[in-house]
């Protein structure tokens, strides 16, 4: 769910396939926000021979409009390249990997990082490294020219680190042990205050996948379904899966747009837009031997992410790929998608007497509105704003001037928690059970104190409780990755 899989091109190219974006106020460093993409849902941990990996041919980008436009003024860019020590061996890995020099470890990925800024109103597919052509063989890549060079007019770009280590994937204990010091080791700090990861990890991401795609099913009110069964506790479907993350740690004074770290939460500087993008170049040419190719042209972004669930369940199937392509800033195109969601429509027709207020609701839903597309006014919320004007956006918004939660609530702001979703979103929050309470008319009254929600859309819930092993209470947060040798055992 949230973007597993959600368009029908991104499924069939999971290295690009943006799955999470996580973005929050760093508990354990409140001078620092700490941003998550995570990429290629649902890995099965025991994924040999060929293990999984970041994509030599992907542009990874993070995001930050620090201005209110669905533009980025920020963007930091991720590129891999994959190392092959011994291309005359079948395996990974010939011996326990103890190190990550290691000479055991015989694949192995390195990338580099940079910072662009400026450039406002350059699309993404033309704006790094327009028109550079890369050549792979055998699992190797080079670029034809300098990294950062080839941005589009007025941006200004610098390389932040490359040859930065990954970890290995987490096969089993004889090859990997000790895997937590091995992920430790790929932890970088960059010299211009950065601290960056990108490795395997536990996926945190929490849903009931095979419910909820079966006609809007919710375990604990599918005796209410209009296909009844039992009630029964919701089923984690991503539970004993990974994912690939990249994390990055930036001091706010980074991030804003005046180099301040705001401390008033009224305040239009403390409000970031944060959302996160993979792209791949226009023209890709395989040789005939198909051992190499090339790839030329423009970036073409293949997949983006802000808002939790938005491609998944408000965009339509025929529209997704195009709103895959596009940046925050056209979301205005989909203003009557949010206005009148879909879900909005099922849910009294799937739990008939269930919702007789909201299947009433005929008006245009200004709060999921504030929610996805423009962020929460001053006064809507008590001591809660993040708003970035009238630019329609999905984007995640953080307001930096509210600090961590000292005990979080997982429903975040419809919780009491303003620390949580969808102010930013942090790992553990439960996105799906606040966006299916939303849908469901519990954050109507923010825009209409008349309306009376239905008494089950401040009850319903997919019914799940995550283990303490999704998440970690330093960075990257997110978790030690399940290891191949125990899956597919969620004890592990």
């Amino acid at each position: 769910m949230s973007s597993h899989r959600e368009a029908p091109e991104i499924s069939k190219d999971p290295v690009a396939d943006n799955t999470d974006v996580y973005a929050f106020v760093s508990p354990d460093k409140p001078d620092t926000v700490t941003i998550i993409t995570n990429y290629l849902p649902a890995e099965g941990p025991a994924g040999g021979p060929n293990f999984y990996e970041f994509g030599n041919d992907v542009l990874y980008s993070i995001y930050i409009d620090n201005d209110g436009d669905g533009l980025p003024e920020i963007t930091y860019e991720f590129r891999f390249e994959t190392k092959i020590a011994n291309p005359n061996t079948f395996l990974y890995n010939t011996g326990p990997i103890t190190g990550l020099g290691d000479p055991h470890w015989n694949k192995r990925q390195v990338f580099s990082v940079s910072r662009v800024d400026g450039g406002d109103g350059v699309e993404a597919q033309t704006s790094a490294r327009h028109g550079h052509k890369r050549d792979h063989k055998q699992g190797r890549g080079r670029d034809k020219h300098k990294h950062g060079h080839g941005h589009g007019h007025g941006k200004k770009a610098k390389l932040l680190g490359s040859g930065l280590a990954c970890p290995p994937c987490n096969i089993g204990p004889r090859s990997t042990p000790n895997y937590s010091t091995l992920a430790g080791a790929a932890v970088h700090s960059l010299p211009t205050g950065e601290t960056v990861f990108a490795g395997q990890r536990n996926d945190p991401f929490f849903v009931d996948l095979g419910s909820i795609f079966d006609l809007a099913d919710l375990r604990p009110f599918q005796n209410l379904h209009l296909i009844p069964t039992a009630a029964a506790p919701g089923v984690d479907t991503l539970e004993t899966l990974n994912v690939h993350a990249i994390a990055i740690q930036i001091p706010i004074s980074r991030l804003t747009a005046d180099g301040s770290v705001p401390k008033n939460v009224t305040s239009a500087k403390a409000v970031l837009g944060i959302w996160g993008a993979a792209s791949r170049r226009k023209v890709r040419i395989t040789d005939a031997a198909n051992d190499g190719h090339s790839e030329a042209g423009p970036w073409v972004q293949v997949s983006r992410l802000g808002n939790p669930l938005f491609n998944e369940v408000i965009v339509p199937l025929g529209l997704k790929d195009k709103w895959n392509a596009r940046q925050p800033v056209h979301d205005k195109d989909f203003l009557a998608n949010v206005q009148h969601p879909e879900l909005a429509k099922l849910l009294p027709a799937l739990y008939p007497k269930v919702f007789p207020n909201l299947e009433a609701l005929k008006a245009p839903r200004e709060d999921l509105v504030a929610i996805f597309l423009t962020g929460l006014p001053t006064g809507v919320v008590p001591g809660f704003q993040n708003n970035t004007g009238k630019v329609l956006a999905d984007m995640l918004r953080l307001n930096v001037a509210i600090p961590p939660a000292s005990s979080p609530n997982v429903l975040g702001v419809v919780g009491g928690d303003l620390a949580g979703y969808p102010n930013g979103r942090r790992v553990a929050d439960d996105v799906t059970t606040i966006a299916i309470r939303a849908v469901a008319g519990i954050t109507y009254p923010l825009v209409n104190k008349g309306f009376k929600p239905d008494a089950a859309a401040s009850a319903v819930t997919q019914g799940i409780t995550p283990g303490a092993n999704r998440t970690q209470a330093t960075f990257p947060y997110v978790a030690t990755p399940h290891g191949g040798f125990d899956a597919p055992s969620a004890t592990m």
